[in-house]
C-alpha cells in the first residue's frame, strides 16, 4: 500500500457543485468515487439491501420494473426521522464496505491523492475514512435555486431540503480546505489547479507538469 496516496474527503451541501469539482480533478488525472453512485449499487435489483427495504415498506416503494423508485422513498423517510433511520442502518453497512474496497485501490494506485465524493460525509462517519476534508460552498440562496431548478421542486421545498442538512457553518467549520463554487467555470478550474499542486505536495510527490 502506498503511503503517499491521500484520501481527500469532498463534501458540501446540496447543488453545491461537488460532481462538477469532481470532473475538474479529475481533468488532472485524479480519480475519484462518489458515494451516492455506490449508495445506488447497493439497492440494485439483486440486492440485499433492496430486499429488506421493500420487506420494511411494502411494494409501494418500488417502480413497475422493479426497481427502487427512490422519490416515493425519500417522500417517507424525509418526513419520518425513525424510518430515515431505518434506512441508514439498512443502506450505510454496505455503503461503507464498497466504499473501503474503492479506497483500498486507491491507495494502492499511482495517484498521488483520490478523492471521496459524499454530501453526508460527516453525517454518515465517512470522514474517517479520509485524510483531509474539502468542503464545497456556496452561498444558501444559490443553493435554494439550483436545487428548485435541478429537482423540479418549488422554492418552499428546496428551502426545507437545505434546511434539513447539516448547517454551512457547521460544515465549513470542519474543512481542512473550502472551495467557492458560486464562480464561473475558469475560476473553479484555478481553484481546482491550485488544490491540485497542494495536495501533490502534501502527498510529497512533485506537482504535474
Amino acid at each position: 500500500m502506498s503511503e503517499t496516496t491521500l484520501i481527500i474527503g469532498v463534501t458540501g451541501g446540496i447543488a453545491s457543485g461537488k460532481s462538477t469539482v469532481a470532473r475538474a480533478f479529475a481533468a488532472h488525472d485524479i480519480p475519484w468515487v462518489d458515494a451516492d453512485d455506490v449508495a445506488r449499487e447497493v439497492v440494485e435489483p439483486g440486492e440485499p439491501a433492496l430486499a429488506a427495504i421493500v420487506e420494511h415498506f411494502g411494494p409501494r416503494v418500488l417502480q413497475t420494473d422493479g426497481r427502487l423508485d427512490r422519490r416515493a422513498l425519500r417522500e417517507i423517510v424525509f418526513t419520518d426521522e425513525a424510518e430515515r433511520r431505518w434506512l441508514e442502518s439498512v443502506t450505510h453497512p454496505r455503503i461503507r464496505e464498497r466504499l473501503l474496497e474503492r479506497l483500498a485501490a486507491f491507495r494502492e494506485g499511482p495517484a498521488p491523492y483520490a478523492l471521496l465524493v459524499s454530501p453526508l460525509l460527516f453525517e454518515s462517519g465517512q470522514h474517517a475514512l479520509v485524510d483531509r476534508v474539502l468542503v464545497i460552498d456556496v452561498p444558501e440562496a444559490l443553493q435554494i435555486e439550483r436545487t428548485a431548478a435541478r429537482d423540479g421542486v418549488d422554492e418552499a421545498q428546496a428551502r426545507a431540503i437545505v434546511a434539513a442538512q447539516m448547517p454551512r457553518d457547521t460544515r465549513l467549520g470542519r474543512a481542512d480546505e473550502v472551495l467557492d463554487n458560486a464562480t464561473d467555470e475558469a475560476g473553479l478550474a484555478a481553484r481546482v489547479a491550485e488544490l491540485d499542486r497542494r495536495y501533490r505536495a502534501l502527498s510529497g510527490l512533485p506537482p504535474a507538469r
